[in-house]
């Protein structure tokens, strides 16, 4: 099975309406939250997209190269839901790379996302989030993601949920988890996001933080752990 089979959708399946993710962009003034259903929505349009549109196959390199965002969640779980192997920008000749507006990458197809706070299209010629509205809310492999696949950089799925279940057993039982960590590499990936999955948590995602804001924000969220 794939990481997002093994560590999301327990998740999903035991309380779907449970908030997954709560992004704040303190330059921005915006605060966005999905329900793990909602991102269980945009990671099978996303698996869709990458399969259907783009032909990725399981082992595939698809580049996420995307600050931590609620953007983020959706695209690397839906690129793990379909078996890619997600790699960063040291990465040449991927088949797909996602980047914010005016980035660049070396891969067969370049897309946008554009990092808005509803989700609105970048205009792109190749636009993540207007693309994948087009496909269905469900996702349904045509054959199983072997533990041994590359998922996460040079790591296979057993490594990454290996990895991801020993930082997410020092987050305690279902952790609130504020974190100011980028996802800027594979470790900060597990880290800062594929351990509050496997200890069954949710995450209070901060971009641009203000530190001024963090107390307060810790209490109203009832934050329970910190990352960075």
């Amino acid at each position: 099975m794939s990481v997002t089979e093994i560590l999301f959708t327990p998740l999903l399946k035991a309380d779907p309406g449970r908030p997954l993710i709560t992004h704040y962009d303190d330059a921005a003034v915006t605060r966005i939250e999905l329900s793990r259903a909602t991102v269980k929505n945009w990671a099978a349009k996303t698996a869709n997209w990458l399969r259907d549109e783009h032909d990725v196959e399981p082992g595939d390199a698809v580049a996420v190269l995307l600050p931590a965002h609620w953007q983020t969640v959706g695209l690397l779980l839906g690129a793990w839901w379909c078996g890619a192997r997600v790699v960063g920008a040291d990465f040449s000749g991927a088949k797909v790379a996602v980047v914010p507006p005016g980035g660049t990458a070396d891969a067969d197809v370049v897309a946008v996302a554009s990092l808005h706070p509803m989700g609105l299209g970048s205009g792109a010629p190749v636009d993540y989030a207007d693309d994948v509205r087009v496909h269905g809310d469900d996702f349904m492999p045509w054959e199983p993601v072997a533990g041994s696949t590359l998922a996460l950089g040079s790591s296979t799925v057993d490594e990454v949920v290996a990895q991801a279940r020993e930082l997410g057993a020092g987050l305690g039982a279902e952790p609130r988890v504020l974190s100011t960590l980028e996802w800027n590499s594979d470790s900060a990936v597990l880290e800062g996001f594929l351990s509050v999955l496997a200890a069954g948590g949710s995450l209070v995602q901060v971009s641009n933080p203000d530190a001024g804001l963090q107390a307060a924000r810790r209490d109203s969220e009832k934050v329970t752990q910190q990352l960075g």
